[in-house]
């Protein structure tokens, strides 16, 4: 049972893996009927936790951290897939953090390092721009993934690494596919947020595009999601309620792929036929979209190779084999039949 991993550990459970890593570390803050679940099939698959507490007990630990903001997202599963097996592979043990909506990652693994015997901290999604003293006060190296280059005015970028897409490029690249489809009123489902993050940098992709084809911005297009939560209800409340405004769109382009798999079941029970009435478009290239009905259009972004990169580089930087780089991903356009030419 060598290949099951805390992945697989958590689907079989029907829990997030932050939840499995609570067990295997004998959190308090986890139920003990759902943390009994995980340990029985913890022992019926034979996996064997390379994050356990006997492991970080131990005087020559060598520990790397994952902080994960949105560990619900489906998007982060194979990331922390990837991510586990090649730490397994040069005989590290793995600590996986679930980082809330209102924890500040940084803050966190700052904690997280005085707790254990850290060498190395990968950040998976959050926030786009940090505090350079907090980043300082890190005692081992950092790789930012999926959040951009800048993380700070303030910090020489000699000082971490990032390993991600061009966020507001590839969002600009699929709006701009939309409009050579001839759709001029492009709603699109995102935040509304003035603060610097991936999700911003989407948004901004989608106002340059419309800006470069001399589109007006319609705001009452731009509709935010509740709670900044990406899942398929909020997909659905939030195409439903676009739909219920009276407002003319002949496309939607959602910033998740969860969000727009959510506004297909909104438009199949209005009536409303795609991509025949209205196109949708996606964004991250996440499994659920090969099949949704009908395929939907979606922005990959190459997330394996993303979380393979960052760990190898930080590995890089822990054996002193490399200095601190930032590394862009190209995303690619992969079209499915969820948008098409009015």
């Amino acid at each position: 049972m060598s290949e099951i991993t805390i992945v697989e550990i958590a689907r079989r459970c029907g829990v997030g893996v932050s939840t499995v890593s609570r067990a295997i570390n004998n959190h308090s803050d986890i139920n003990p009927e759902t943390k009994k679940r995980i340990m029985d099939v913890i022992k019926e698959t034979g996996y064997i936790p390379n994050n356990s507490a006997r492991n970080l007990k131990r005087t020559d630990a060598k520990c790397i951290a994952v902080l994960v903001r949105g560990i619900t997202n489906s998007f982060f599963a194979p990331m922390i897939e990837v991510v586990e097996q090649e730490v397994e592979e040069r005989k590290y043990a793995l600590v996986i953090r679930h980082v809330e909506a209102y924890e500040d990652e940084v803050d966190v693994a700052l904690e997280l390092e005085k707790e254990k015997r850290l060498r190395g901290i990968i950040f998976l999604g959050g926030s786009a721009r940090h505090s350079a003293d907090k980043i300082k006060q890190l005692r081992v190296p950092v790789v930012f993934t999926t959040v951009g280059s800048d993380i700070s005015d303030d910090l020489n970028r000699n000082e971490y690494s990032t390993v991600s897409v061009d966020d507001a490029k590839e969002s600009f690249k699929m709006v701009e596919h939309l409009i050579s489809l001839g759709h001029r009123n492009i709603a699109i489902m995102t935040e509304r947020s003035d603060t610097p993050s991936v999700v911003r940098l989407r948004l901004t992709g989608y106002l340059e595009a419309l800006k470069k084809h001399g589109i007006k911005v319609n705001e009452k297009l731009i509709r935010p999601v509740d709670k900044k939560i990406y899942t398929l209800q909020n997909g659905y409340d939030t195409a439903k309620a676009l739909i219920e405004s009276g407002e003319k769109f002949t496309a939607l382009y959602c910033i998740s792929d969860v969000l727009a798999v959510g506004a297909l079941r909104a438009f199949a029970d209005a009536g409303i036929r795609v991509p025949e009435d209205v196109s949708v478009a996606g964004y991250d290239g996440q499994e659920i979209a090969q099949y949704s009905v009908p395929r939907l259009t979606t922005l990959k972004q190459p997330a394996g190779e993303i979380a393979k990169k960052a760990t190898d580089l930080l590995f890089d930087i822990i054996d002193k084999e490399s200095d601190h780089r930032h590394i862009v991903f190209h995303g690619e356009l992969v079209q499915g039949e969820s948008a098409a030419k009015i």
